[in-house]
């Protein structure tokens, strides 16, 4: 029997979720698309917060009118961001996306901003 969508990104997510941890030194960068956004934050596994986060919803008119212009610049704007908490190196974390379109865009954006994966 086939897996839905939802399912299939599901148990990839668990899958990848089992080896990515993110620590204190090197957070994990987790990506999350909807249909119009794409968010993305810096979490801390260890003790359970959220470092730093962006998205594409509160600078949509500064930003441009593609998806992918906005995902290049949450990726530009958390690295950004991230280096100024002293934050170098991150664990990329897909969240059961496949690496391409937006997610590959945001990854881009972000070691363009000087994030090391």
């Amino acid at each position: 029997m086939a897996f839905s969508r939802e399912d299939r990104r599901t148990r990839i997510k668990r899958r990848i979720r089992k080896k990515v941890k993110g620590t204190s030194d090197r957070p994990r960068l987790s990506v999350f698309r909807s249909n119009t956004s794409i968010y993305a934050q810096l979490i801390d596994d260890t003790k359970g917060i959220t470092l730093v986060s962006s998205s594409s919803k509160l600078q949509v008119s500064e930003i441009g009118s593609t998806k992918l212009i906005q995902s290049r610049f949450v990726g530009l704007n958390i690295a950004k961001i991230a280096l100024e908490k002293g934050v170098k190196e991150v664990v990329f974390d897909r969240n059961g996306y496949l690496y391409h379109g937006r997610v590959k865009s945001l990854a881009e954006g972000a070691r363009e901003g000087g994030l090391i994966f």
